[in-house]
């Protein structure tokens, strides 16, 4: 019976959410496959477009984990990206300095925000906020104007096609096409396979769980909570600063505006992978595949033609809400079942 209560609080949202992507890609591959929807690159361009956020969203999924939350991060990504455009073609530094330099400053960006947030117990909404005033603020100081990337070293990153030897297809002028992926989709790929490793089978990731479910056991058990909680949104900050250079290397460019409802998007595609907002449950495959879904759903408007971007944001807007009241069921359930023994 114990198994079966797990199953239902902790994986019952994960499940509903693959195959809800399962059924969404189905019907995708049914309305618009005569349009190209079925080629094996559309799917690998769900991954090649979102890369970055897939990252992210990962991060925020351990923060939200702790019964947190990190919505500074669209901003960062923004600041990222400004300052690999400034470094590389307004002082001349290279490009791997320059990812150094932005990885180092995503390290400390997280440590201090973990700091206040676990040691001085500032609110993670209020201590975030700051920081995505802070961060948007110091993208406009570094530089108002748009800069574009020339690096030939970053580009060559960029542009670097990984091409698979099956999949491929015909295109209307008869010329074998073979799908591709870029290193930025293998990079997020092994970062989400590691971080799942890290939550499942490491200390760190048992104390991340206990300390979300319930903080004063956790204390009672003799976890240290302050140090697990500023060590998740340090983890959350270099998450962010790889998620912003990927971000990067499918813009190669650095402005103001860039990734604005960024960590928006992250919450949500955590939320839908079945991440509890109150802490204690998350899955970050399920993240990977609430970012797959907000894909699909952009690749229906594209391919669909007449309809409003706008469309996203209003699906995932329902789909979020369906995801926070099935939350809520499983709660109420799961209650239920622990007064009933």
């Amino acid at each position: 019976m114990k198994t079966k209560r797990q199953f239902d609080s902790k994986t019952y949202l994960l499940w509903i959410t693959i195959i809800l992507f399962f059924i969404m890609y189905g019907t995708g591959m049914i309305v618009f496959g005569d349009r190209g929807f079925s080629n094996t690159q559309n799917f690998l361009n769900l991954f090649i477009s979102n890369a970055g956020l897939i990252v992210i969203g990962a991060g925020m999924t351990i923060v939200m984990i702790t019964g947190g939350i990190d919505i500074s991060v669209g901003s960062f990504v923004a600041m990222a990206c400004m300052m690999l455009a400034d470094f590389m073609e307004n002082k001349g530094m290279g490009a791997v300095p320059a990812i150094i330099l932005v990885l180092i400053t995503g390290l400390v960006f997280g440590l201090v925000q973990g700091w206040f947030i676990a040691y001085l117990n500032i609110q993670p909404f209020i201590m975030t906020l700051a920081g995505m005033f802070f961060a948007r603020g110091m993208t406009a100081v570094i530089s108002q104007d748009m800069i574009s990337i020339k690096n030939k070293l970053f580009l060559s990153w960029a542009t670097n096609k990984i091409y698979f030897p099956f999949g491929g297809y015909y295109n209307k002028h008869g010329k074998l096409i073979m799908p591709y992926i870029y290193p930025t989709v293998i990079i997020a790929v092994l970062i989400v396979i590691f971080l799942f490793w890290l939550l499942k089978y490491t200390k760190f990731g048992r104390n991340i769980y206990a300390i979300g479910g319930n903080e004063q056991s956790a204390l009672l058990m003799g976890l240290n909570v302050r140090r697990t909680k500023m060590t998740a949104y340090v983890l959350s900050g270099l998450l962010c600063a790889i998620g912003g250079i990927l971000f990067c290397l499918n813009t190669c460019s650095g402005f103001v505006e860039q990734a604005k409802g960024f960590e928006m998007d992250a919450i949500a595609s955590a939320v839908i992978g079945g991440t509890l907002l109150t802490g204690g449950v998350g899955n970050v495959f399920g993240t990977l595949f609430g970012v797959l879904i907000k894909g699909t759903i952009e690749s229906f408007i594209t391919f669909q033609g007449t309809l409003s971007s706008w469309w996203t944001r209003i699906t995932i807007a329902a789909l979020l809400a369906f995801f926070i009241i099935l939350q809520s069921i499983f709660a109420r359930i799961t209650e239920r079942r622990k007064k009933h023994g």
